[in-house]
């Protein structure tokens, strides 16, 4: 890819981060209760209950989500922090070209500041 190709790749891959307004981190998941019942020999299970899961300084955190709508927003902000988390890989990739790029234009610049071109590329330029 030329240098332009890979710029207009960051560009779109930073375009893509800024649209994302809303994330977290973490997981959403349902939690099945078994409750025992009087006269009953076996507890009744109760739920789903939704609960948002995620670490933060190395502790497990969680949240109980109460209503359909919470648990909409949550899994939705839960995939927007996972896409995020894939524009982040293929942005580090991107500039990793970019790099590349950059020092081998940067040496080929060197190389002929120094005169590490043989004569004969120098005088095509020369006359050209």
């Amino acid at each position: 890819m030329t240098r332009n190709e890979l710029e207009q790749q960051r560009q779109g891959i930073l375009k893509k981060m800024s649209g994302i307004r809303t994330m977290r981190r973490g997981t959403v998941s349902e939690q099945f209760l078994k409750v025992p019942h009087k006269g009953q020999a076996q507890p009744v299970r109760r739920g789903p209950y939704y609960l948002w899961q995620y670490w933060e300084h190395g502790k497990p955190m969680r949240q109980r989500l109460r209503s359909t709508t919470e648990v909409a927003a949550a899994r939705k902000e839960v995939a927007a922090h996972k896409e995020f988390e894939q524009l982040c890989e293929q942005y580090v990739h991107v500039a990793e070209a970019l790099a590349g790029a950059e020092r081998e234009t940067f040496a080929s610049a060197e190389a002929l500041k120094k005169g590490l071109l043989s004569r004969s590329n120098r005088t095509k330029k020369s006359r050209g």
